[in-house]
């Protein structure tokens, strides 16, 4: 019997060596989610959207008077912004617009904690309801269209963000040239 179980043995370990040959002659095939090509981080999308509003030195530029309650919601976001707490700015924000929903800056900035969270879809309503309700005009246009090229971009949407690039281009009103 014992002459017996020496060649399966023999040959159960001959098969496993082989099969582990066999293993390492081909290397592991690469993983599907490294073709996509990264993007701009949210940090930097933000920073784009601000420069926007920055390089905008038009004849416009509206600075609504605040209430006191939603100014220190405002400052506490920024705050919580800075130190990289993106879910309490928000949050912030979420209760200043309970207080002026229709604030076209505090929705803006809601927009763009949005774009920080990777809520793509509702940065770029909020961009269009700011942009809707406040002067399409200065700044705070710039700001509300940037954000839309971000989100066409994002989105792989290259003649939305060509048209919503267009848009931030308009937002510039010329003054009145004086001698």
């Amino acid at each position: 019997m014992r002459h017996l179980v020496k060649p399966f043995l023999l040959l159960g370990c001959l098969l496993a060596l082989g099969w582990l040959a066999a293993c390492s002659m081909f290397p592991p095939a690469p993983l599907a989610t490294a073709a996509r090509p990264a993007g701009p981080t949210p940090a930097q999308m933000v920073a784009s959207i601000r420069a926007a509003g920055a390089r905008e030195n038009s004849v416009i530029a509206v600075n609504p008077l605040r209430d006191p309650g939603v100014a220190v919601l405002r400052d506490e976001a920024r705050r919580n912004e800075l130190a990289g707490h993106y879910v309490e700015a928000g949050n912030e924000l979420d209760q200043a617009l309970k207080l002026n929903p229709d604030a076209p800056d505090l929705l803006q900035d809601r927009a763009e904690i949005a774009v920080r969270l990777r809520h793509f879809a509702t940065a770029e309503r909020l961009a269009r309801r700011s942009w809707s309700l406040g002067p399409k005009l200065g700044p705070l246009c710039a700001r509300n269209w940037q954000t839309i090229v971000e989100m066409r971009l994002q989105a792989g949407d290259q003649p939305g963000a060509a048209n919503a690039r267009h848009q931030v281009g308009q937002c510039h009103e010329a003054g009145i040239t004086r001698y």
